[in-house]
Parts: structure tokens; sequence; C-alpha cells
């Protein structure tokens, strides 16, 4: 699965932004898909997750209620609306995909198999 994140930018603290990520395979409704960034310095941590079956959601509690993950499968498209951002959600924004239908720590703890290349957000304050 070839994936490629786009959307990001700069905007100002309490602005929004949505992600992009698009998918090569054509089963791509099949697969769980999540968000991930990395901040300077700072390791990578787990955003958002959407699975692929049922679509069931889960976030990071520091994103829990600002940042929504969706995502079109008719169109091999998964989406990060992000909304009243702050200036720590400064990051380089990876999308990612994976097989397996897992719980949130899961995915916390293994990240997940295919990895496009990220995408900048900044924030200003």
């Amino acid at each position: 699965v070839q994936l490629q994140a786009s959307g990001g930018g700069l905007v100002q603290a309490g602005g929004s932004l949505r992600l992009s990520c698009a998918a090569s395979e054509r089963t791509f409704n099949s697969y769980t898909m999540g968000w991930f960034r990395q901040a300077p310095g700072k390791e990578r941590e787990f955003v958002a997750v959407i699975r692929g079956t049922g679509g069931s959601t889960d976030y990071a509690d520091s994103v829990k209620g600002r940042f929504t993950i969706s995502r079109d499968n008719a169109k091999n498209t998964g989406y990060l609306q992000m909304n009243s951002l702050k200036p720590e959600d400064t990051a380089v924004y990876y999308c990612a995909a994976d097989s397996t239908i897992g719980s949130r720590n899961y995915y916390i703890r293994n990240g997940m198999t295919y990895w496009g290349k990220g995408t900048q957000v900044t924030v200003s304050s």
C-alpha cells in the first residue's frame, strides 16, 4: 500500500486544517488507517485511528474533541480534520495503514505497517 499525505501548512492557534491521505490500494476499505505525528526532538506519537471494519475510531487524549479522523473508501482517501489547533500540535504528520484490526494501545505500541511521507503542520501562537 502506498500512501501520500497532503494538506499541511502554517496556521494560527485556534485555526483549522484538514489533512488528506491518498492510498494506492483498491482494497483500502479493508485496511485500518491511522495518523501519527513527530515534533522536533520528540518521538513519534499516535494521533488517531479508524478501523477498516466498521469504521470505529480512537484518538490520543491530547487531540480528543478537536481532531476527527474519517475516510472515503470510494476515493481510497483518509482525512484528519484538525480544529482548535494549538502550538503544541506543531509536528510532521504521517498517515499509515495496517491490515490488522487492533486496539488503540496496540497501535500506540507497534505503529502500523505502511507509511506515507509526512506533511508539516505548523501552528503559530
